[in-house]
Parts: structure tokens; C-alpha cells; sequence
């Protein structure tokens, strides 16, 4: 039925169009739902099975289990499976989270501060980018519009003090605050605008900054944006097939002798992290507390993340 359906969107609404069949599943007590899963042939006590299913959604946790079935179009449980790994499983990625939160967090500091330090030394004007199109060269009239609307909405928000501050001094002047406050208070989504509207001349120094060029930088900011909504919405993220896959330098050594570093899983992502807390955190810890959370499940296969059997001697990952 799945492959079926179709969807349309309609005011920030969606519309599912199927085959017409309704679902008739009833809602389960926590006892029914560890029962259930008891009964499908999964271990463990059922009373602290009860206890982490009234904390944790079954629908959240089935994504963890979904790897024990015996098939994919079967509801029963492999022999040997134990709630306790699926749960392990469950803790291990939300501690995985928390740390590619981390990273992504810094670089997009980082990236928040070279656009308002570029942005504000073009002409030395830090309203141009708002007053004057040609400094969004890469958006069309619509977007741009957009891009202000949003920009101006982020602005009148935000309980930030310097926000409130600027509003009340200079609002009945400008309706969007300077580039380097308007860069501190824009979403991920709203950054990314303004940088894929930026002049080539600017995309150039940020990439220049981290280390690659500037097509393969584009591609790192749209995937850390899709891990850091993956991160905040608290989505399965440890064995995940990336949908927005970075490219990987082709013309850079490191990323590919004698390991060579795949696009299509997590450790790619952590690979960009670590490649760019290289680059603006050299002092971070970050590396060697990814390493401990490893080392604090040894059970979780690293082939389903994406991790090459020998990717500590990448030079990416080299301890310097």
C-alpha cells in the first residue's frame, strides 16, 4: 500500500491519497505493547520493558528493532533478540546526536561569523545585503523577497537583548537589524539563503576558510542541515542512509588513501566534523569523545554507519 500512495500539498498541509483502505489498528496499553512484543519473540523482563515503553514511543523504538526481524515483511523477532540490546541501541544514538549536535553547532558559528564579517566589509555598509540586490546575486527577486520577510520575522522574534535593544533604539529606522546581528538571529534554513544568495566572491573565502572548494562546501552545509533537523526532531541517525549526501574531495589524498571515505552513512558527516573542528576548534575534545562512545558500545556494528574496518588510519582521523 505504501508504494501506492500519493500526496499532495495544500497550505502547509498534507493530504495522503491511497488505495482507500483505513487503518483499524487499536491503541495498546504498555503492558499490551510489550505483550506484543514478548509474544513476537523478544527477551527481556517485561516489567522494565513496561517502564521504557511509557518513556519512549514503540514507534520510535521500532526503527532500533527493525534490523533483529526475521524478514522484512515479518513481525517476528530473530532468536536471541533482547529488548535490552534494542535499547542500548536507542541510547547509544541519542548519545551520538548529542555530539554531532556539537560539531555541527560550531561550524555553523563559524559559518555564521565569516558571512557577516564578508558580507560587512563588501562596501562597509552592514545594511547593503538587505538595501541593495546585487548583493544577493543568487536569488531571484522572489526568493530574496522571501529570504527579507523571513529575515525581518527572525528579527522582530527574537528575545535576544541585543535584538530588543536595537529594536527600541533604531526600529523606527530599519526594519532589519546589521549583518552581524541579522547572521546570529537567521535559522539554519535562513543562512543557507543568504549564503547560496552571496556573491561567488564570498562563497569562495568561506570555502578557502575550511579547507575545499566551493562546490563541495555548498553540498556540506545542505547535509549538516538536514543531520542538524535529524538531531533536533531526535530522529534515527547512527545507521541512517543519508538523503542528502556531501561530496567527498575528489583532488584531496586524505579522503580516500589508504581509507577511503564513502558519502552514504554517517561516519561521512562525522568525517566533515572532524575535518572542520580540525580547521576552527583544534583544541576540541570532539574527536576523543566520539572515540569513548565507541569504546562504550562495542556491540554496535560500524559497517551500518558507514565506517571503513580500518578508518582510524584515515589521515583524517589520525591523532595528530
Amino acid at each position: 500500500r505504501a508504494s501506492a500512495e500519493k500526496h499532495a500539498h495544500f497550505g502547509g498541509f498534507f493530504f495522503f491519497q491511497g488505495c482507500g483502505m483505513k487503518y483499524i489498528k487499536p491503541p495498546l496499553t504498555f503492558e499490551e505493547q510489550a505483550d506484543l512484543l514478548l509474544k513476537r519473540g523478544m527477551a527481556g523482563d517485561r516489567q522494565q520493558i513496561i517502564e521504557r515503553l511509557s518513556v519512549v514511543n514503540y514507534y520510535r523504538l521500532s526503527g532500533y528493532w527493525h534490523p533483529f526481524r526475521e524478514s522484512a515483511d515479518c513481525d517476528t523477532f530473530k532468536p536471541g533478540t533482547c529488548f535490552e540490546n534494542i535499547w542500548r541501541r536507542y541510547t547509544f544514538d541519542r548519545r551520538l546526536r548529542l555530539i554531532v549536535m556539537d560539531a555541527v553547532e560550531r561550524i555553523e558559528v563559524a559559518v555564521r561569523t565569516q558571512l557577516a564579517y564578508h558580507h560587512s566589509h563588501l562596501d562597509g555598509n552592514p545594511f547593503s545585503f538587505v538595501e541593495n540586490p546585487s548583493y544577493l546575486p543568487g536569488l531571484t527577486s522572489e526568493d530574496r523577497a522571501r529570504f527579507l520577510e523571513d529575515l525581518k520575522r527572525d528579527a522582530q522574534n527574537s528575545k535576544e537583548t541585543f535584538a530588543e535593544h536595537f529594536r527600541k533604539k533604531y526600529g523606527d529606522s530599519h526594519s532589519c537589524m546589521p549583518v552581524w546581528m541579522s547572521c546570529e538571529v537567521m535559522t539554519f534554513g535562513c543562512m543557507l539563503t543568504f549564503y547560496r544568495g552571496s556573491p561567488f566572491d564570498i562563497h569562495k573565502k568561506l570555502s578557502d576558510f575550511f579547507g575545499v572548494t566551493e562546490e563541495v562546501f555548498s553540498s556540506w552545509l545542505l547535509t549538516l542541515n538536514v543531520i542538524r533537523n535529524i538531531c533536533a526532531h531526535h530522529g534515527r541517525l547512527w545507521n541512517r542512509e543519508l538523503g542528502v549526501k556531501p561530496k567527498i574531495p575528489r583532488k584531496d589524498p586524505r579522503w580516500h588513501q589508504p581509507v577511503e571515505v564513502t558519502n552514504h552513512r554517517i561516519f561521512s558527516v562525522l568525517s566533515i566534523c572532524k575535518f572542520c573542528l580540525d580547521k576552527i576548534a583544534p583544541q576540541s575534545r570532539w574527536p576523543m569523545r566520539l572515540r569513548q562512545l565507541l569504546g562504550d558500545y562495542p556491540e554496535i556494528p560500524l559497517g551500518s554507519m558507514g565506517f571503513p574496518t580500518e578508518w582510524q588510519n584515515s589521515p583524517i582521523w589520525k591523532e595528530p
